[in-house]
């Protein structure tokens, strides 16, 4: 017990590596992993893992099983929905750090949650940013999509490639007309590189999408009737994950769902909504869009229940 003590300490407290402590014990290196385990299972080492304050671990990972994500990161929902999104937010901004690496190209859309990703936001790697879709400023409250990017480009030292357009045109011609701007091409130039995609889910009622919210009343009825469900970055998709394909696909400036689908990490963060919110991000989920999900406990339970009844 006393040496499985001694090489406890030297491993786990004082950083000695297996190699030296093997060295310094005169035993192999196989030996000293054997007794690393053997103090573990005797109780003399003990491994206790904290999560951050407000996350649930046993049901992200329910989450990420339900759905086949390679993630799932569960916030505590709070009876304040703008609580909630600083929570979601938060967490988002702790994930991009660690899976963003230096010299990729990180895209970045807009929504109440996503901003308060880029407000949270601390640390990046030097990295390319690059806004996903256009500008629906009468939504943006103390800063819009733009802001963020530059937020995030600033932390991280690398090239910024904002879109200083609106998101939704009045038809598909004026929108061509501003895909060709130079700026505007530039940052269409970069969603066939991008590495890492940080995108919104809304769903289609006037609280749970600023795209719905955007748009006249015969529209929002129009697509409602072809099977609209939810959106992520003004791609409309059915209850069933389906791309729905209609005259909108042509008048918005932002990534297409098929880039989209081919872009190596795509995190959704989206939540502090009702059931139907919940139950749009369930088809997103379905869709195969979304490799990484950032939600709230009360979103999860729901999202768990469609997961049991399918």
């Amino acid at each position: 017990m006393v040496r499985l003590a001694a090489i406890a300490r030297r491993f786990y407290l004082d950083g000695r590596s297996k190699v030296e402590i093997a060295e310094e014990f005169g035993l192999s290196r196989f030996k000293v992993a054997r007794d690393l385990e053997a103090a573990r299972g005797a109780g003399i080492v003990r491994i206790d893992v904290r999560l951050p304050e407000r996350l649930d671990g046993a049901l992200s990972e329910r989450l990420r099983e339900a759905y086949g994500l390679r993630r799932a990161i569960v916030v505590e929902a709070a009876e304040d929905p703008g609580e909630t999104r600083r929570a979601l937010g938060s967490a988002a901004a702790r994930l991009l750090p660690e899976i963003v690496r230096p010299g990729e190209v990180l895209g970045l859309a807009w929504s109440r949650v996503l901003q308060a990703v880029g407000a949270e936001l601390a640390e990046l790697p030097r990295c390319t940013v690059v806004q996903l879709n256009g500008v629906l400023s009468e939504f943006a409250e103390g800063g819009g999509s733009v802001e963020t990017v530059r937020r995030a480009a600033s932390l991280s030292g690398g090239p910024a490639y904002p879109v200083y357009a609106p998101l939704i045109l009045p038809d598909a011609a004026t929108a061509a007309t501003l895909r060709a701007d130079p700026g505007i091409a530039a940052a269409f130039a970069h969603y066939d590189r991008l590495t890492t995609a940080v995108v919104a889910i809304g769903g289609w009622d006037e609280r749970n999408s600023t795209v719905y919210q955007a748009l006249d009343p015969d529209s929002r009825a129009r697509y409602a009737g072809l099977g609209v469900r939810a959106e992520v970055s003004a791609q409309l998709i059915d209850a069933q994950g389906e791309p729905v394909h209609c005259d909108l696909d042509e008048r918005v400036i932002s990534i297409r769902a098929e880039q989209l689908r081919k872009v190596p990490e795509v995190v959704a963060v989206a939540g502090a909504g009702d059931e139907a919110k919940a139950r749009a991000i369930g088809a997103a989920l379905t869709s195969g869009l979304v490799s990484t999900l950032v939600t709230d406990s009360a979103v999860a339970h729901v999202l768990l229940e469609g997961a049991a009844g399918g």
